[in-house]
């Protein structure tokens, strides 16, 4: 610990007595300074013990006693020694009144304690408890050294890190998402600044920032003081380790901390690394698949990807939804493709399942397990982005994606999997659609296809010389034709319907045809009305 008032008055050579201020001598003591100014404080930084004789000083006066310890505590001056026996017997009554009215501690210093003596003792104090802090953080080093290298992950080093400081840690991943916390309380604490971490991610790295501990009045979380720190070694943020304490961090606290950014940065990169290797094989292992060579495939896959192609897996392809992403990451793909990525690997790694990723020029393409947490972090991710709701009228944004999934598929199926995908992607940009799936185009009805720009367009030309006969007060040849249909050309059940007689209801069909010139005894004629009354919103719609 760094010098203390209490520390130099417990000093046998120095032989200080406490005249005023004896409830606050645990202030630690940066340095003593000699001043004989009546104002020393444009040269104060704060911390010092003040060393005076009173020569210059109306010592006895009041009032100037009142300003002069109002501005030294005001500097932040710790204490005020006073030598006696020099141009004063005893320290004069104004001073002590004046420290005990403003709570500054006031040190009696006899004549033969020099202050080089009071100086020298804070310096070898303070220089002793930086050896200690420069001892303990070499320790710390070696330590949470020790952990990095034993293969464990980040726990281990996390532990010895929240040891050393005497409070908690935690790792968080690309995506925001707590990977480690030790101890194991800490996760909860942790989860509560996973909006300040995601503010920190939207720096270039390196960042950092102090927060509080997300407590509330009267949780003890509310005192933690915790900073959080990036890592990576380039301009994008990989990780980010949060250090929470009950106070600022001290020397030998500052050394670990460092420490483990350093350690952490260096295994994040080295992942990095290695996960670019895992991607050119993930990258062979689709070439093959989408080539029809599935044998080959489940051979260079190996255990990395072998038990993805054991089980059904979902093929998924996303591209930004603007005509052109601006941003992009190291990797060559677009950042929002790349948060995407970040989102489902980290989600895969947390689940222990495996997930193939491969950017493809403009577009990622993605196999993951169906009904894993891969699949429900992109379906978290692309509504999170702007929800999924057709937004067919709005311009797309920068940072958003629209994404394709299949059906669950097999390492046979991969072909048929991907042109799914591709389906679903189409279905999506026409609809303004941030995600859509297969499913939804396979799944026992047509209809919803029929909200697309083109079949609407199809529809009103269709029906456009329909509707100028009803608007013209000529007849309901709409209305007719949508009840004739929907009863199979049942002309009895039709008419009733309408409250018209059956012979009307066979005239207003003979002019639908003389109209459109097109019979109606056609299936293919009746298909395409009927499709067209429903994309459509006209008169009598149901």
């Amino acid at each position: 610990m760094p010098p203390t008032l209490a520390s130099l008055v417990h000093h046998s050579a120095l032989k200080l007595t406490v005249r005023a201020g004896e409830d606050r001598l645990d202030t630690p003591v940066r340095w003593a300074h000699v001043s004989e100014l009546p104002d020393p404080v444009p040269y104060m930084e704060g911390g010092e013990l003040l060393l005076v004789t009173a020569v210059k000083l109306e010592a006895e006066d009041p009032e100037v006693m009142r300003r002069y310890v109002r501005r030294l505590a005001g500097a932040g001056v710790v204490g005020l020694g006073f030598a006696v026996g020099v141009h004063y017997d005893d320290i004069p009554q104004a001073l002590v009144d004046a420290a005990k009215e403003e709570g500054l501690p006031l040190l009696e210093v006899p004549r033969r304690t020099p202050f080089l003596a009071i100086s020298k003792a804070v310096s070898a104090a303070n220089a002793a408890d930086q050896y200690r802090a420069v001892t303990a953080g070499f320790e710390a080093q070696r330590e949470l050294t020790k952990a990095a290298l034993s293969g464990d992950g980040p726990g281990d080093l996390l532990a010895r890190l929240a040891s050393h400081v005497k409070g908690w840690a935690a790792l968080y991943d690309v995506s925001g998402a707590v990977v480690a916390a030790a101890p194991d309380w800490a996760a909860r604490r942790a989860a509560r600044l996973t909006a300040d971490v995601e503010r920190l991610r939207e720096r270039p790295a390196p960042a950092s920032s102090v927060v509080g501990g997300g407590g509330t009045d009267g949780d003890a979380e509310a005192d933690d003081r915790v900073e959080l720190q990036s890592l990576g070694a380039g301009r994008r943020v990989r990780a980010v380790l949060a250090v929470g304490t009950g106070a600022p961090l001290g020397t030998a606290e500052r050394y670990a901390v460092h420490s483990a950014i350093a350690l952490l940065t260096l295994t994040t990169e080295r992942s990095r690394s290695l996960q670019a290797a895992e991607q050119r094989l993930g990258a062979a292992v689709l070439r093959m698949l989408l080539a029809g060579e599935p044998d080959h495939a489940r051979a260079v896959a190996g255990d990395l990807y072998g038990a993805l192609l054991d089980a059904p897996f979902r093929l998924l392809i996303a591209e930004p939804a603007a005509a052109e992403s601006e941003g992009t990451s190291a990797g060559g793909v677009s950042d929002p493709l790349q948060s995407l990525a970040d989102a489902m690997e980290s989600a895969a790694l947390r689940a222990g399942e495996p997930v193939l990723v491969v950017p493809d020029g403009d577009r990622l393409v993605v196999l993951a397990a169906d009904g894993g947490d891969a699949v429900d972090a992109c379906l978290a991710h692309t509504e999170a982005q702007r929800g999924d709701a057709a937004r067919p009228h709005e311009p797309a944004g920068e940072d958003e994606l629209v994404v394709g999934l299949s059906a669950p598929a097999g390492p046979i199926a991969a072909v048929g999997a991907y042109k799914q995908a591709e389906q679903a992607l189409s279905v999506a940009r026409r609809r303004g659609r941030a995600l859509v799936e297969h499913e939804e185009l396979a799944a026992g009805s047509v209809m919803q296809l029929l909200a697309d720009d083109a079949v609407r367009s199809f529809a009103d030309g269709m029906l456009r010389a329909l509707r100028e006969h009803d608007a013209k007060g000529r007849g309901d040849l709409i209305a007719s034709l949508r009840a004739w249909l929907s009863r199979h050309g049942q002309w009895d059940a039709a008419a009733a319907d309408l409250g018209v007689h059956r012979h009307t209801l066979r005239y207003r069909m003979r002019r639908v045809e003389e109209i459109l010139g097109r019979s109606l005894d056609d299936a293919d004629v009746r298909m395409e009305l009927w499709l067209a009354l429903k994309a459509t919103a006209g008169p009598g719609a149901g």
